[in-house]
């Protein structure tokens, strides 16, 4: 059913739910997954216009896909991983169609109406912008498994 699945990592507790979810997703259907993280500091937004270095944020970013993609790889699925610049909604629907994806996972915080026009929603803005089904894991409060991290 969902071949190709990318999983919008944020590199916050958020993820320590919606990757163990995921993975099992992924070993039921045999999907392949993509965990992609949109680096949008200063530095990652103008990366490319100034031909800047890459920031201590995009290497800790890097280096936590590339843990998280060992630590599932180790359980027998296939993981590719991406680490992108820029506006998160923006580029998560496009790395998601030029990637080939069938199924966008993400962590949603249960923001409520305030929250939301305050802060803004990822994913609100993902769903307005793509036609690719989304799969939205509520974050769990409080205590995490330790997965991700």
């Amino acid at each position: 059913m969902y071949q190709k699945i990318l999983v919008a990592l944020e590199n916050t507790r958020a993820d320590d739910t919606l990757v163990p979810h995921i993975a099992d997703l992924a070993r039921r259907l045999g999907s392949e997954l993509l965990l992609v993280h949109v680096a949008d500091g200063w530095a990652a937004r103008n990366f490319d216009q100034l031909k800047l270095a890459e920031s201590t944020e995009m290497k800790e970013d890097r280096a936590y896909l590339e843990g998280v993609a060992a630590r599932l790889r180790g359980t027998g699925l296939s993981v590719g991983v991406e680490l992108v610049l820029g506006n998160p909604p923006t580029e998560i629907v496009k790395t998601a169609a030029a990637r080939n994806c069938d199924l966008i996972a993400m962590a949603s915080h249960g923001h409520k109406l305030l929250g939301d026009f305050f802060l803004g929603s990822t994913i609100d803005k993902v769903r307005h912008n793509t036609v690719i089904p989304i799969l939205v894991v509520r974050a769990a409060s409080g205590t995490s498994t330790p997965f991700a991290r």
